[in-house]
């Protein structure tokens, strides 16, 4: 039985295995090593820290089959997917590898064995080149596979010889090759022929024994390595007994199921448009499972370029609904086991291709209409004007790249220096008609910095160490080339897995530093048109622009941020499930030790309902459901449920977050739009507890919470309050309430006996005055260390023993004096009370005063003349 590409790969890994190497799993698309790369584009990417020194190996040898794409940059073979045999935008690289172990006699020995023996591949067929002057790979070579001179190739040029860059490790290669047969064209490598498709190379054994210095000289390594790289693709070919790449079986699973779904023949004119729709669809969703989303900067306009490459040849093929979307199960059937990621982010996949393959109908319909009249106008073989395409480009969003795809397959070019000469024309007439507004120097640099350099590639949803490479430093407003130790800076990385503050998160802190040594404390990340700016010191050493840097995000403060942030939206939803839909944010902040919460809500929020909410969203924690992020158009999000956060800026594409399940059913619990981070797992929150709820405003409520360890220790600090009280009230804490409810009562009863006491003190001694003066009942008194608020009382009492009475009394305390005054029904034409009290505060060395016609206060600074207070309402009384 043949052996499929996964047999292949279980015996590529499990041959190393067994000879000690670890089995490495592969690391994501996006480098963290290499800033200078868009994607990994080999299989020792991930390990270049290793072999630079700068990182310890996991192990002294190990094994992968690592995951790799050429599409942008100066590795790209996009244009020649689907028409060759062996090019592809995405393939996976088997490989061994030596960290200062064994080298060349032990590396081609298990080469030779892995071939010939585990493979089983006739030797007869084989044959290896060497570096020119490599006479001990020369002579291992022979020794081990017994191979005759004339299949041990001597090549002098660099494709023999392998550097990481103009310093550093290098040394010579030794390729295997595999011969196809004399009925396909083409001649030996170092032979003039040597392009044709017979002779072709599956494994390439990297010798790394030199460092290069600056000066150009060669110094022997002291711990020489072995890196190799075997394409599965061509491998697989080689034993399945193909000479194309696209007729394994992996491929003839995707082809089988574009024809399937197209009803087109895979051979013939249509052939190359299912190649393309097969690889392209590899590419693209191992991008979107690494965390990349199509976009028009960057990685993200890389991925777009592919998928829309390929919408357009399923265009070709007649396919009037969405295709590619529809591919991925049968993707993730053939490759998911071996890449989980594929399995995990398989919703993810689908729905970003649909979403792109909706847009791309309408735009490819319309861009090919427009094109189709500007090429009627082209003599045959012509080229189409720069600025046409601009035209395409900029007023319909047409990409220059399928303009040209189009033009070729018709037969004509693209005047491209044209196009480039549009295209900055028109940045030019952005950068003139920018208004910076107040703060004009400080955001003309950022504007500047922006325009040179794009946006920032962000790795943060998926990633908290990355290198980056310093495309702007900023110090005191200005862009400086350097800055040293002591100075505060703002920087900006080509990437970076730092947060920038948005959508109401605070922006990431951590660490960075350098290979020459500089070391940085960042202390915030903004964002400034699309890039992430950090906020940062330099403790030591020096920062220049164009170096690569090392950032590192504080794990555990990120944890905390994502574990607020998810919180917030479970917050939100089980507020609109217990005090009404009415409920919606009207801002909040999250950082990594609490976050707040604004919402629309009138008056303030019961005991019963705040207890309700912390239940039900520590409910929806308990069930550990996964946090779903799906792609979507902003209306059909809103249009499924998704709530949109207050401040967000949203484009046309969003991130849609679905969080837990409402108890009991399948529905999401939380749907909303939110760019921020957020936690894999609703039980990575582990704990939600409300600190407060207040008002902001009329109508807008806020509540302060805290999760996971900050919750754990607010409701020890509560338990232990409760405990103290216990404690000083001798009782349990489950009495306390009841404790203290009694004392309430007892002081209650305390206050009223304290005072009838001092009522009864004071209208029955001797201070007390009781007279009839002018036909009125006057009752008075200056009570020393009587509340003010008592009077009222005495008031009251001395009114009703007369239809015809004036009580009038002064409290003295701290030598200061508080009159009032009550007259009867009766009385008051005659002596209304507020012209008794301010008789009464003008006695007292006081102004105003005032009150009801029946009741009245005032004040004075001079508690001594109380007696002259009450002489002067009784003068008034005897007028």
């Amino acid at each position: 039985m043949t052996a499929t590409v996964n047999d292949i790969r279980r015996q590529f890994l499990s041959f190393f295995e067994e000879r000690e190497h670890k089995v490495i799993p592969s690391a994501p698309l996006l480098p963290q090593s290499d800033p200078t790369l868009l994607f990994v584009n080999a299989g020792m990417v991930p390990f270049k820290n290793i072999f630079t020194g700068k990182e310890t190996p996991p192990a002294p040898r190990a094994t992968s089959s690592q995951k790799c794409i050429r599409a942008g940059g100066k590795h790209n073979d996009l244009d020649n997917v689907g028409y060759t045999a062996r090019h592809h935008t995405f393939f996976e690289m088997l490989g061994n590898f030596s960290f200062g172990d064994y080298f060349k006699e032990e590396a081609i020995k298990n080469a030779w064995d892995l071939c010939t023996k585990e493979f089983a591949i006739d030797p007869a067929k084989l044959l290896v080149t060497i570096y020119h002057d490599d006479d001990e790979a020369f002579d291992f070579w022979k020794k081990i596979a017994g191979l005759p001179d004339e299949k041990i190739i001597r090549i002098a040029t660099s494709d023999n010889f392998w550097s990481m860059g103009d310093t550093g490790p290098c040394g010579p290669c030794s390729e295997i090759f595999y011969d196809h047969g004399e009925d396909i064209p083409g001649g030996p490598p170092g032979s003039p022929d040597e392009d044709g498709d017979r002779f072709i190379e599956i494994w390439n054994l990297v010798f790394m024994q030199f460092d290069q210095q600056p000066d150009g000289s060669r110094e022997n390594l002291p711990k020489p390595s072995i890196d190799t790289g075997m394409g599965m693709e061509r491998i697989a070919a080689v034993l399945q007994g193909v000479h194309s790449n696209y007729e394994i079986d992996l491929f003839r699973k995707l082809i089988g199921a574009s024809v399937e779904l197209t009803g087109r023949p895979e051979q013939g004119e249509d052939a190359a448009a299912h190649r393309v729709i097969a690889d392209h669809l590899r590419s693209s969703s191992f991008l979107i499972a690494d965390g990349v989303t199509p976009s028009n900067e960057g990685r993200g306009y890389v991925l777009r370029r592919i998928m829309r490459r390929a919408m357009r040849y399923a265009a070709t093929l007649g396919a009037k609904d969405p295709l590619m979307h529809r591919l991925v199960p049968t993707l993730v059937e053939e490759m998911g086991a071996a890449y989980p990621e594929l399995q995990r982010a398989e919703g993810l996949i689908t729905d970003t291709l649909r979403l792109e393959e909706e847009k791309f109908a309408d735009l490819l319909d319309r861009g090919l209409k427009l094109l189709s009249e500007e090429t009627a106008k082209l003599p045959a073989g012509g080229t189409l004007p720069g600025q046409a395409a601009f035209k395409l480009y900029d007023t319909y969003g047409f990409p220059v790249d399928l303009t040209e795809d189009a033009l070729r397959r018709q037969g004509f070019r693209l005047d491209t220096e044209g196009f480039e000469k549009a295209m900055a024309e028109q940045k030019e007439r952005a950068r003139a008609a920018s208004n910076f507004g107040g703060q004009a120097g400080d955001d003309k640099v950022w504007y500047e910095i922006a325009d040179q350099h794009g946006p920032t590639e962000f790795l943060g949803y998926t990633h908290l160490k990355a290198s980056g490479q310093v495309q702007a430093i900023v110090k005191d407003g200005q862009q400086v080339d350097s800055a040293s130790a002591g100075d505060d800076i703002m920087f900006v990385a080509n990437q970076t897995p730092f947060y920038g503050e948005s959508g109401g998160q605070t922006g990431d802190a951590g660490t960075a530093e350098t290979e020459a040594g500089a070391k940085l404390t960042i202390t915030d990340t903004k964002k400034k048109n699309g890039q992430h700016v950090h906020v940062a010191t330099i403790e030591a050493g020096s920062l220049r622009t164009g170096e690569e840097i090392v950032l590192s995000v504080d794990e555990l403060r990120r944890a905390r941020t994502k574990a607020n942030h998810s919180a917030t939206h479970l917050v939100h939803q089980a507020l609109r499930n217990i005090l009404g839909d009415h409920v919606t944010q009207k801002g909040s902040f999250v950082g990594p030790d609490s976050f707040r919460f604004d919402f629309s809500h009138n008056g303030a929020l019961t005991r019963d309902e705040i207890d309700a909410v912390e239940a039900e969203v520590n409910e929806i924690i308990r069930q550990n459901a996964e946090g779903i992020i799906k792609l979507m158009p902003y209306d059909e999000a809103i249009e499924s449920g998704a709530m949109a956060l207050f401040g967000e800026k949203y484009e046309d594409e969003v991130r849609v977050l679905s969080l837990g399940h409402v108890p009991g059913g399948d529905k999401a619990y939380s749907v909303e739009l939110c760019g921020g981070t957020h936690v894999d797992r609703t039980g990575d929150i582990a704990l939600f507890a409300i600190t407060s709820e207040g008002a902001v405003a009329s109508g807008i409520r806020r509540i302060e919470a805290v999760t996971g360890e900050a919750a754990r220790r607010f409701l020890k600090g509560q338990a232990n309050i409760a405990l103290k009280a216990a404690g000083i009230l001798k009782t349990t804490p489950e009495d306390v309430p009841t404790r203290i409810e009694a004392l309430q009562d007892e002081k209650k009863k305390l206050e009223k006996e304290l005072v009838a006491a001092r009522k009864k003190a004071a209208t029955g001694g001797a201070a007390t005055q009781s007279e009839e003066i002018g036909g009125v009942h006057f009752t008075g008194a200056v009570l020393e260390g009587i509340p003010p608020k008592e009077l009222r009382g005495l008031i009251a009492d001395a009114l009703k023993k007369n239809d015809r009475a004036v009580a009038a009394f002064v409290a003295v305390n701290d030598g200061k004096a508080s009159a009032s005054v009550g007259v009867s029904p009766a009385v008051i034409g005659d002596h209304p009370a507020p012209e008794l009290v301010k008789l009464m505060v003008e006695a007292l060395g006081g102004k105003g005063g005032g009150g009801k016609p029946d009741l009245a206060h005032g004040g004075g600074p001079d508690g001594s003349r109380g007696e002259a207070a009450l002489d002067a309402v009784k003068a008034r009384l005897a007028r």
